[in-house]
């Protein structure tokens, strides 16, 4: 029995690290004061980007709204879910074989709990195109905010 749930923990643990390294690991490009605060951190967007592991060639942008004060600057802040997305063709694409339909290519957390932004990658068939779309995620209530970006997949430099 021991050894049954060993197992069962540690494909799990594996399963979630593999999850977890498709998704693009994000760069600070930089962050803009939208208000001070007298104590603590300022409220801010920020500014990342994020290449698309899965699909070379395509980069996108997310800002986010941040929120500082006290509990923002101990990580105890809940971020609202403001957010927008930029997503570019930045090199020559190349799809892999089996591109699934739908994919998480970004996650980050926006509260200490059960709240993130996530982007999801579609791929439209029928117009060549790349959409990716980014929501906030709640475990309980989930939040409608979103934001589309689309990339058409089209020759690059005269490739």
């Amino acid at each position: 029995m021991i050894d049954r749930t060993a197992g069962l923990i540690r494909a799990t643990v594996l399963g979630t690290l593999a999850l977890a390294s498709a998704w693009a690991l994000a760069e600070e490009v930089g962050c803009v004061t939208t208000e001070w605060k007298l104590i603590g951190a300022n409220h801010k967007i920020c500014v990342e980007s994020f290449s698309d592991r899965q699909v070379p060639g395509v980069t996108c942008h997310v800002s986010q709204a941040r929120t500082g004060g006290v509990s923002g600057s101990f990580g105890l802040a809940q971020d609202p879910s403001q957010f927008s997305l930029a997503c570019r063709q930045t090199g020559p694409i190349t799809l892999p074989a089996k591109l699934p339909k739908e994919a998480v290519v970004f996650s980050e957390g926006t509260s200490i709990m059960f709240k993130e932004t996530r982007v999801v990658r579609m791929w439209d068939a029928a117009n060549n195109t790349l959409v990716y779309l980014a929501i906030s995620r709640k475990l309980i209530n989930g939040a409608p905010a979103n934001s589309i970006s689309t990339v058409p997949v089209m020759p690059w430099g005269g490739r």
